[in-house]
């Protein structure tokens, strides 16, 4: 009876208020209906423009901070919308442990396909001047190594799954 209880009184509080979720969503809702009003999008834009506008006063030109911090925030946000929408998937439907465990794996066994044939094919053309001496294995060398390294936490994450369906499996034997 009190396994019972603890799972209804669990439920309950669950169902008490928003979920994080769903603020989540609340907080975006509020922010797309605000960026709709002229003076608050103005704001907006010209705050954005701070980091990301910054001009070279001799040249004219965007400078080199901006240009990373718009590259910082492109990797960023495709990391947000690629892998965290396919995690969001998962979260809905498997639950919060195994969406992780699953985009892990999944996300690292990417990489490390990439990296494979990123090793096998590239470079390929014209070489840069920076690369001026080096031979086939050292233009290689980054790649590898991200292949390597992927490779290892896609065996963790791999592990991390087999053990998570054994306790699973334990647990709903026992």
């Amino acid at each position: 009876m009190q396994d019972r209880t603890g799972v209804t009184r669990r439920f309950v509080s669950e169902e008490a208020g928003l979920s994080k979720l769903e603020w989540v969503g609340l907080i975006a809702f509020i922010a797309s209906l605000l960026y709709m009003v002229g003076p608050i999008r103005d704001l907006i834009v010209n705050t954005i423009g701070i980091v990301f506008g910054q001009v070279d006063e001799a040249t004219g030109e965007i400078n080199d901070f901006s240009t990373a911090m718009r590259g910082i925030a492109i990797v960023g946000g495709a990391v947000i919308v690629f892998i965290g929408s396919g995690w969001l998937l998962l979260w809905t439907n498997l639950g919060t442990r195994l969406a992780f465990l699953l985009t892990g794996a999944a996300t690292f066994g990417w990489l490390t396909i990439n990296g494979i044939l990123f090793v096998v094919y590239a470079p390929r053309g014209i070489r840069p001047n920076d690369l001026e001496g080096l031979n086939a294995l050292q233009t290689r060398l980054p790649a590898l190594a991200m292949t390597l390294g992927s490779f290892i936490l896609f065996l963790m994450f791999t592990i991390a799954l087999s053990r998570y369906e054994s306790d699973s499996a334990n647990t709903a034997d026992g």
